[in-house]
C-alpha cells in the first residue's frame, strides 16, 4: 500500500513530467513573482501557465513550504545563546561533550528556550539563565541536597536541577547524574 508521502512524490513527479519543468524551478518561478498566497500561486500557475488546479494546488503548496522554510542552525545552541548570553558556551559546550560521550544512542530535540536531551524518553535539558546553564534531570526518587535541587518550580517535566555557573562545575558528581539520568531513559 501507497503512503500518502509516496503518493504526494507521484504527484509532483507527474507534475514535472506534464509541464516539463522541476519542482525547483516551480519554486524558484513562484519565489521571483513575490507572490505568498496560496489563491494568489494558484491562480497565476493556472493562468500564466496552464496548470490544472490540482496541480497548481500541488506546486503552490510546495513552493510555500520550500518559501517559508525556517533555516535549521547547524548548532541548536545557536538560537538559545543571544549576544548576552554568549559567555555560557563555553559551558554549554562542556555540557553537551559530557552528555554525548554517555551513548550514540542521544537525540537533542530543540525547544523554546532550551535543549531537550533524549534517549528512549527525555532525561535532561540544558536551559541557559542570565549567569549560568540550568540542566534539568530525569532522577525520580534521588534525594536533593547540595548543588541537586529540586526542579519544582523550575520545570515540571524535570525532578531535578543543577545550576551550572562555570566550567569547573562539570565535575565526576554531574557526570554522575547524568549518566544515571541516562540509564534510567533506556
Amino acid at each position: 500500500m501507497t503512503t500518502v508521502e509516496e503518493g504526494l512524490q507521484a504527484q509532483v513527479r507527474n507534475i514535472e513530467a506534464t509541464y516539463g519543468r522541476s519542482i525547483g524551478d516551480w519554486v524558484e518561478l513562484i519565489r521571483a513573482s513575490g507572490k505568498r498566497r496560496h489563491g494568489e500561486i494558484v491562480s497565476m500557475l493556472k493562468i500564466d501557465y496552464g496548470l490544472s488546479h490540482g496541480s497548481a494546488n500541488r506546486v503552490a503548496l510546495v513552493a510555500l513550504d520550500a518559501i517559508n522554510a525556517k533555516p535549521v542552525a547547524a548548532d541548536p545552541a545557536t538560537d538559545l545563546y543571544p549576544a548576552a548570553r554568549q559567555h555560557l558556551l563555553p559551558i554549554h559546550h562542556e555540557l553537551m561533550a559530557r552528555i554525548a560521550a554517555l551513548g550514540p544512542d542521544i537525540e537533542v530535540a530543540p525547544k523554546k528556550g532550551y535543549l531537550s536531551i533524549r534517549r528512549r524518553k527525555q532525561f535532561a535539558m540544558l536551559k541557559p539563565a542570565a549567569r549560568h546553564v540550568d540542566v534539568g534531570l530525569n532522577l525520580q526518587g534521588q534525594r536533593v541536597g547540595g548543588r541537586l535541587e529540586s526542579a519544582a518550580t523550575f520545570n515540571a517535566l524535570f525532578t531535578h536541577r543543577v545550576r551550572i555557573g562555570s566550567i569547573g562545575e562539570i565535575d565526576d558528581e554531574l557526570a554522575g547524574w547524568l549518566s544515571d539520568a541516562y540509564d534510567r531513559a533506556g
